[in-house]
């Protein structure tokens, strides 16, 4: 049998002292569209595009790696908004097939695109507060930039 022996981590006062990222604040704050960091600064300069840094503490934006997932949970979450209440009405009232389009399409169409922002900040906060995709303070060597 062959035994591993891992070097022993040294812990000093300085890799301690490590800044505390609360999950649920930095998505609450990247949800309105500031800064997860110190909440004063806008995370958008324009839709969906995120700012390079924060005009008020500086933290970098460019890291941040959102992709698809914004975009998915405004499915999941106008999903389970719109289709229960469909079924609802549908099932309890008769209605024309013209008024049913007429309602449900731009109600689906305004509530995803609403959320779609709120939701991606969302996201950029859960990265930074999870020091994700370059949000590390000091990130692991040999990993190139994306």
């Amino acid at each position: 049998m062959v035994t591993m022996r891992m070097a022993p981590n040294i812990w000093t006062r300085e890799s301690g002292l490590v800044e505390k990222r609360d999950v649920v604040t930095a998505m609450k704050r990247g949800f309105r569209g500031r800064c997860p960091r110190c909440g004063e600064g806008k995370l958008f300069r324009a839709f969906l595009k995120t700012a390079d840094h924060c005009a008020k503490c500086g933290l970098d934006f460019t890291p941040h790696r959102a992709d698809d997932l914004p975009a998915y949970l405004v499915i999941v979450i106008v999903g389970h908004i719109v289709v229960p209440a469909v079924l609802w009405i549908e099932t309890n009232y008769t209605t024309p097939v013209w008024i049913s389009f007429a309602a449900y399409l731009p109600f689906t169409f305004v509530a995803s695109l609403a959320l779609l922002q709120p939701v991606k900040g969302a996201v950029v906060g859960l990265q930074w507060a999870l020091r994700m995709h370059g949000f590390d303070d000091n990130p692991p060597d040999g990993i190139p930039p994306v």
